[in-house]
């Protein structure tokens, strides 16, 4: 199995099964002498954790370990290595799965790949995975904030109830005010009201992340195969249950006319508006990178429903 390693000039390989003895990831590539605050990193993975009845029931205390690579607090600019144990697992419940394929889930297509495959939790193919990505990405962010480049996500939509504004118009800062990391307070109430009745009827629904990068500068991205915007795509679709991606005016710009879209410069080359999302011809403008990520309804239901074994019947 390849494909497990993201970046060329900070590179990130992450490993692990959900149930296996961890998950942990390699960093190459990122500079000596940046501070580590680890704190933050609790922060990020506590940030992480499932909220009660609208996820996961598994609870992990989640503390990262560091192999190699920081001495000191600082790194060293060579390899930084890293695991988060796997705890709380309980695989006896996965028994009824080791022959069996569930819907819209990654076990059949894994058998049929590899011709084994770990049932337990999913194995490689869970969302515990993204633990790995926590932690690299705490990391590369402590790097970008050296020159000022900020990072901030929120939950734009779950099922029908959609914030409405637009982010210049939210105060971000209060997304960790509620359990759905919503910086609409009146909408996070109706996610609740929503997400309990779904959950009660023993049910999932999708959502929508919206993303928005800060003061990054002119010239990311290159031309043709490796756009910006083509590479932040795969980062996102590689993620757990991720079923679209699009940034600036996206889907919405087909409907648009081309005198509705323009992006006009001013005297300082600067936009007057950002229909484009910060970047133009796979680089970045230096306007703010605004994306959205849309995730199905989760694929694990607490209510009964029919899977095949390795034989094609119907359990």
């Amino acid at each position: 199995m390849w494909g497990n390693t993201i970046g060329k000039m900070f590179r990130f390989t992450s490993f692990g099964e959900s149930h296996g003895k961890c998950i942990g990831g390699v960093i190459d590539g990122c500079p000596s002498g940046i501070e580590i605050d680890f704190d933050r990193i609790g922060y990020e993975l506590s940030r992480r954790k499932p909220k009660g009845k609208f996820s996961t029931t598994r609870m992990e205390d989640d503390v990262v370990n560091i192999v190699s690579g920081v001495f000191e607090g600082k790194t060293l600019g060579t390899p930084i290595m890293f695991y988060v144990e796997n705890k709380a697992q309980c695989s006896e419940d996965y028994d009824v799965l080791k022959d069996a394929f569930r819907p819209s889930h990654a076990d059949y297509t894994y058998q049929a790949k590899y011709g084994i495959r770990d049932h337990r939790g999913g194995g490689r193919a869970s969302a515990r995975e993204t633990v790995a990505r926590v932690v690299a990405g705490c990391i590369a962010k402590q790097l970008l904030e050296k020159y000022g480049i900020t990072i901030t996500a929120y939950t734009s939509q779950i099922g029908s109830v959609c914030v409405d504004r637009k982010w210049e118009q939210l105060d971000l800062s209060t997304r960790d005010s509620n359990p759905f990391y919503c910086p609409d307070v009146d909408k996070a109430r109706e996610m609740k009201i929503l997400l309990e009745t779904v959950a009660d009827n023993g049910d999932t629904v999708g959502g929508i992340v919206t993303c928005v990068l800060k003061n990054c500068p002119v010239g990311l991205g290159e031309p043709i195969f490796d756009k910006l915007q083509a590479d932040l795509a795969k980062a996102m679709l590689s993620i757990s249950s991720v079923k679209g991606f699009d940034y600036g005016d996206g889907f919405g710009a087909a409907s648009m006319l081309g005198s509705d879209s323009l992006d006009l410069f001013d005297s300082h080359f600067a936009t007057r508006t950002n229909h484009s999302g910060g970047i133009q011809g796979g680089i970045s403008n230096g306007e703010d990178i605004v994306f959205r990520v849309a995730f199905k309804p989760i694929a694990s239901l607490v209510k009964p429903i029919a899977i095949v074994d390795k034989n094609g019947n119907e359990k």
